[in-house]
């Protein structure tokens, strides 16, 4: 019998640590190790038997204070992971062309989370959420179903979390075809009365200080559901398009924009609770007082990186093309609703092309994300069309594709151009980055933004600069440190190839999508100058 087991030297202890025992689970057969999957047992249902099927024995961890551990061990060893079964949501319940009518007389489990509770002499009415769509479930209770004694001492309010079975009716009201009618109810979790989150509206700017508990409202699940959509259609698009996505570091030690606004890693400053009480004089210097960095954790300076591009390159020249998708960081003190200091970056590279492919590549992934979001949004976009921007489904499916150039990005996109997306190319060389291709003039670089309507620049792309020569000598015009760029020269000295790329701040592109105007908004907890709660 096959067992796994860890190395001795995987093992480390931390300060105050409690070493636990592990069971290791016996294998009959180490082939068979893609027959294991996650297991989710209902909570509020058994679950049948399944000892025929081929399972793993469960990995436990017991502390050695516990009084029964021993007992509890022993009989914990030999049992059984059972299959992942799908939990059924709301989405499912009233989904489809019927919205539900279809399971009419079927008995289900739901659970979630009590949007809102209202009793009448004989009827109380509850609507769960459970985050799976914009709707709720409307839950329709007698005084004889099991648990309505919770509901009727005041313990199920606003927030709660419950676990509803019943049986799926045609509703007798006009807002919803299906309701459930409620046999039993579960107080699974208690929702205290000073729950910020009521029926009544509350301003965004209120819900940036409740991060924590905003998803839960119709705007802000709503926008968490499109933005899963949004970055399933962008590795939907590229995977079917032939590439392969790379993940790019984090920390850097290069400044792929040159314009120094990028956040320092470093451990010359102690870590945990001892920071707040660092002298200056504890960082380490040299004999002519300035910082030390070769005693840094990475013996020079170390940042956190504001674009994955040039990690990109180097598999773009190795694997043709390429994409990145992760957070970057940008140390900018702008406090606009337009700027993150934490943000996500789609930037794909494409070996053997030109500034021509790269707009060809970025129309094309715009027109498929947002028709993805269109097909596959329709509940969400239809509430981001009546209550956050009217007419937004309309803009969302305009012609796109025209090229000009202009320096009025919102004024071009919402007027001269009847609120379509435009690309602006061929910038003038001394306001844009070392690595865009120079042109034959001699004065602009093949570069080119894609303008959207409410947001303005949403992409930013150029061909890339494969002539070693030409790019060695605008690192020294822009008097950059070659020495820190000498692996992405050497892309150019070995087999060097036309190619280009671009960038995309997902946030930004989360924005056009629902109609959100403020970019702290579109993103789960958003980090922006004094602020980094949650």
């Amino acid at each position: 019998m096959a067992a796994a087991f860890l190395p001795a030297t995987s093992l480390r202890l931390t300060p105050f640590s409690t070493l636990r025992f592990l069971s290791f689970f016996p294998i009959s057969n180490p082939s068979h190790y893609s027959l294991f999957r996650p297991h989710r047992r209902p909570l509020f249902e058994d679950s049948p038997a399944n000892s025929r099927r081929r399972c793993f024995c469960t990995a436990t961890s017991v502390s050695p204070s516990s009084s029964d551990g021993k007992n509890n061990h022993e009989q914990r060893i030999g049992s059984k992971v059972g299959e992942f079964r799908k939990k059924l949501r709301i989405a499912e319940v009233k989904g489809g062309a019927d919205e539900g009518l279809g399971r009419v007389g079927q008995s289900l489990s739901v659970m979630g989370w009590v949007r809102t509770l209202r009793s009448q002499s004989s009827v109380t009415f509850i609507e769960i959420n459970d985050g799976s769509c914009l709707s709720n479930l409307q839950c329709v209770m007698n005084p004889d179903a099991e648990g309505y004694d919770q509901v009727e001492a005041g313990s199920v309010l606003t927030g709660a979390s419950v676990c509803v079975q019943g049986t799926i009716v045609a509703s007798q009201g006009t807002k919803q075809k299906v309701e459930l009618k409620v046999h039993k109810i579960i107080l699974v979790g208690k929702c205290d009365s000073s729950y910020p989150i009521q029926k009544k509206r509350v301003s965004r700017e209120f819900l940036r200080t409740k991060a924590h508990l905003r998803p839960r409202t119709n705007t802000f699940g709503a926008v968490a559901r499109v933005r899963n959509t949004l970055a399933y259609a962008t590795h939907k698009f590229f995977q079917e398009s032939g590439f392969v996505w790379v993940a790019s570091p984090i920390i850097t030690a290069s400044d792929c924009e040159g314009a120094g606004e990028q956040f320092c890693v470093t451990t010359l400053i102690p870590s945990s609770h001892e920071t707040t009480n660092t002298s200056i004089d504890a960082i380490p210097k040299t004999k002519g007082g300035l910082v030390d960095w070769s005693q840094d954790f990475f013996g020079k300076p170390a940042f956190l990186t504001v674009s994955g591009q040039l990690n990109g390159e180097t598999y773009a020249t190795a694997l043709s093309d390429i994409y990145t998708f992760g957070p970057t960081f940008r140390a900018e003190n702008s406090n606009t609703s337009r700027h993150l200091a934490e943000f996500w970056m789609i930037e794909p590279e494409l070996a053997f092309a030109d500034l021509d492919d790269d707009m060809a590549c970025a129309t094309a992934y715009l027109q498929y994300v947002v028709k993805y979001v269109l097909d596959n949004c329709k509940e969400d976009m239809e509430f981001f069309d009546t209550w956050i921007e009217k007419g937004i489904i309309h803009r969302l499916s305009v012609k796109w594709g025209l090229d000009l150039q202009s320096e009025h990005e919102r004024y071009i996109t919402e007027e001269a151009f009847g609120g379509r997306p435009v690309i602006i190319r061929d910038y003038p060389k001394e306001i844009k980055a070392f690595y865009m291709r120079e042109n034959d003039d001699g004065k602009t670089v093949a570069a080119m933004d894609m303008l959207v309507p409410r947001v303005g620049e949403l992409i930013g792309g150029s061909q890339r600069e494969e002539r070693l020569g030409v790019l060695e000598a605008r690192l020294d015009e822009l008097k950059l440190d070659k020495e820190s760029y000498w692996w992405y020269l050497d892309l150019r000295r070995y087999g060097s190839v036309p190619h280009a790329g671009f960038g995309l701040g997902f946030e930004r592109l989360v924005q056009f999508a629902t109609g959100i105007d403020n970019i702290r908004d579109v993103i789960p907890f958003p980090r922006s100058p004094g602020s980094a709660d949650f």
